[in-house]
């Protein structure tokens, strides 16, 4: 079990903090505080009637001074209130204290457990007008400060008895933080001494240059973003069915606020939704929403999305304005930049797309508090890459940092995401069309890709598969007296680092894989060009690697 003695349940009124603590703290043997009442205890008056009679600043350090009580308490279960979260002072007070563990629900859910908990006259968010208008704008302008939890727990379809379970599970998991992380659930501004730049890094393609702007809770400004550059009217998003119901809501209400006509379509989430088959229900949907031209496409997910999204953009009434929010970081780091958009195609991956700009990309570094564990780490190869093929000291720096990037410390991990984003931003502005310096982006990617195809986009997938293929090309890299030993050690002990293995799970057919890299999109002339390291930060590209020594390095990193 985690060294701490206390866990904070924090979220959005309505999430299940008050009744999941009791049910932890039996099955733990804690005591369980609930600040909420703990307040109307010592001040004798209702919430509602503090808010209404002694305005919400009185509550707020009414609160603060309660939540510094319970964190000295021993072996507790602490119920916050649902802006505790939001003070500085409070968020310090807790990681200092515990582990602090976010339950999250959609708005809709959210109301139609407020309206069952309590009568509505003790539910100030229930109170006129729509209740969930008020509820989806609330959560969002908050969710940033949600996402600073060391733990979420979906809490939506499930038990208060299966919530609790989950949250016994985090606190029992490995210790989720080291202890010298006390400012762990600050902003980033909040920890530095001087606040990180609001400025984007401008992509200078020849035929677009447009910002990504970077930063934790980034989402909350899509809209002004958007109108910053021109675009107007309508904004149509395309997302997925794991993301849309997570951020879906935010992004909505953002786009409305400044202004925009907004709808949201999902696909069905994973590799098999990027075919042609898939962007027809896409056209089929704007159709029903008489997108016309003018409107903005919003790709509002992982790389399938963006690649998905931009690819109906490019093609629906001959081009919409485009603008990726990538929720992944395998999406934050490469592939929402740069144009390129397809679909795939059963013989291989990629076959069908073009090279079409956003205008804009807004990467909000906290959604990635809701990936999963693998889609994290795997997010991570992306960035990996980025450092062995042009930035040592990036290497350096994320072997340094692991730990931190693993768990999503916010300053690091928007400092590291931004640096990366730079690296790609440089790579398209030399070569926006993939025919000279940008194949450097493509180490690992020749046999990761045919992985990927061999594996029907099922069995690996695309973060781990590139970690297999820059294993893959090291050794090629090695055999052939372009890559040093030490460069393929050094590479090997990064992606162990970072939970990244170098061999392929057992069932992907070596001859399959083969066949896919021959139908490589890289192939010319006949010839793979493979990208191979001389050193970290010195790729070259070369067509002369024989076709037994691939086959060799294949069938060993499959066996």
């Amino acid at each position: 079990m985690t060294d701490t003695s206390r866990l904070f349940l924090t979220g959005f009124s309505g999430t299940g903090k008050s009744v999941v603590a009791p049910l932890v703290a039996d099955a733990l043997g804690w005591r369980v505080l609930d600040t909420d009442k703990m307040i109307e205890e010592a001040s004798g008056h209702s919430i509602p009637h503090l808010f209404e009679n002694e305005g919400e600043a009185h509550f707020r350090h009414l609160e603060h001074e309660t939540l510094h009580d319970a964190a000295r308490e021993e072996r507790a279960v602490i119920a916050t209130g649902g802006g505790a979260l939001l003070s500085e002072q409070n968020r310090r007070a807790m990681a200092g204290a515990g582990l602090v563990v976010c339950l999250e629900a959609r708005p809709p859910a959210i109301v139609e457990r407020l309206h069952g908990m309590t009568p509505v006259s003790e539910r100030p968010l229930l109170w006129g007008g729509d209740p969930l208008e008020r509820v989806t704008e609330l959560k969002s302008r908050r969710q940033k400060f949600y996402a600073l939890a060391d733990v979420i727990i979906e809490t939506d379809g499930k038990t208060p008895q299966q919530v609790a379970d989950a949250v016994i599970e985090a606190l029992r998991a490995p210790d989720p933080w080291p202890a010298a992380h006390r400012d762990r659930l600050l902003l980033p501004e909040e920890r530095d001494p001087a606040p990180p730049s609001d400025d984007p890094v401008w992509v200078e393609a020849p035929s677009r240059r447009y910002p990504v702007y970077t930063g934790w809770g980034a989402l909350d400004d899509l809209g002004e973003r958007l109108r910053e550059v021109g675009l107007q009217d309508a904004a149509w998003i395309v997302s997925d069915s794991e993301v849309l119901p997570r951020h879906g809501d935010r992004a909505i209400f953002s786009l409305r606020e400044a202004g925009f006509a907004a709808g949201a379509f999902a696909i069905p989430a994973g590799e098999a939704s990027k075919t042609l088959d898939v962007a027809a229900t896409v056209y089929d949907w704007l159709v029903s929403q008489r997108a016309e031209r003018g409107h903005t496409i919003v790709a509002l997910g992982g790389g399938v999305v963006g690649d998905l999204a931009g690819f109906v953009a490019a093609t629906y009434l001959r081009g919409l304005p485009f603008v990726q929010a990538p929720t992944s970081v395998l999406s934050m780091v490469d592939a929402s930049i740069g144009g390129k958009v397809a679909v795939d195609h059963r013989a291989g991956k990629n076959l069908i797309g073009m090279f079409y700009q956003p205008w804009l990309v807004v990467e909000d570094v906290s959604l990635l508090k809701t990936l999963p564990r693998r889609a994290l780490v795997e997010g991570w190869a992306e960035a990996i890459k980025h450092a062995l093929i042009r930035d040592p000291r990036l290497l350096d720096d994320m072997d340094a940092r692991a730990d931190d990037l693993l768990h999503l410390e916010p300053a690091v991990t928007v400092d590291i995401v931004r640096r990366n984003v730079a690296i790609k931003a440089a790579v398209v502005a030399e070569d926006e069309r993939d025919t000279g310096l940008r194949a450097i982006l493509n180490y690992g990617h020749t046999v990761g890709h045919a992985i990927e195809a061999a594996g029907g986009y099922a069995q690996v997938f695309h973060g781990a598969a590139d970690a297999i293929g820059m294993t893959a090309a090291a050794e090629i890299g090695r055999r052939m007296g372009v890559t040093p030993a030490a460069v393929v050690e050094r590479q090997r002990a990064v992606l162990e680092r970072f939970g990244l293995s170098t061999r392929a799970p057992k069932g992907i057919d070596a001859q399959r894989v083969l066949d896919a890299i021959a139908l490589d999109k890289k192939v010319a002339q006949g010839s793979v060009r493979w990208v191979l390291l001389e050193e970290i930060g010195r790729p070259v590209l070369r067509s002369d690697v024989p076709a037994d020594l691939v086959r060799e390095v294949v069938r060993e990193i499959l066996s």
